[in-house]
């Protein structure tokens, strides 16, 4: 595994970093999100957090739900979700279903309605009132909306701390995201988690996807 970021000629491209939404099919999940394209890095540390990461991974659990693997470059700063207020709240009461394996340590949420999995998530989080125009960089709306995001204090990206939307969820035919170009510029990760965790290979390893 790489030491160091490296940055790739896929990225010779001003970045910006935009605003995008995300939901799942029925639209009782929904969320907001800053993301940066082109990424800074392509290739990093598993536990680097200075880009926006599009990993493809071929672990069992990854590969059964079909999950497709982008991170923000500071998930509490750049993600908030707006429905349901509280992903940890019971089905039955306007929460998310929830899947736990392995170590259990991440929240693989789906939505109770249509089935689709928006993110996944492990570490501590919190229920906050925010602007969302001044929470995104823009203008303020003047209005308190409530959202559900990750707590900044103590989180460690990769380490005690873990948040990734699944880039299928993010709504199509917004300007600037085209996952086409994703694939098209490199910019994908494939990582081997199956047999042993290594990544940086432009290729799927065995087990794995395009």
């Amino acid at each position: 595994m790489a030491s160091q970021p490296t940055t790739t000629a896929n990225t010779t491209d001003s970045p910006g970093r935009r605003l995008y939404n995300g939901s799942c099919h029925c639209g009782y999940t929904r969320y907001r999100c800053l993301l940066t394209f082109p990424p800074p890095a392509v290739h990093v540390t598993v536990n680097a957090s200075i880009t926006t990461r599009m990993r493809k991974c071929n672990c069992t659990s990854c590969h059964k739900t079909n999950f497709f693997h982008v991170r923000p470059q500071s998930s509490p700063d750049d993600f908030v979700l707006l429905a349901p207020t509280n992903p940890f709240d019971d089905p039955a009461d306007g929460g998310l279903a929830d899947y736990q394996c392995f170590a259990k340590f991440t929240h693989w949420f789906f939505c109770p309605k249509c089935g689709v999995r928006c993110f996944t998530f492990g570490g501590e989080s919190e229920l906050a009132e925010i602007d969302l125009g001044e929470w995104s960089g823009g203008e303020k709306e003047g209005k308190l909306t409530k959202v559900w995001r990750v707590k900044k204090e103590g989180w460690k990206e990769g380490d005690t701390s873990y948040l990734s939307i699944n880039a299928t969820s993010l709504d199509a035919r917004q300007e600037g995201l085209d996952l086409r170009e994703w694939h098209d510029k490199g910019w994908i990760v494939y990582l081997d988690m199956l047999d042993e965790e290594k990544e940086n290979e432009m290729a799927p390893f065995e087990g794995g996807m395009y």
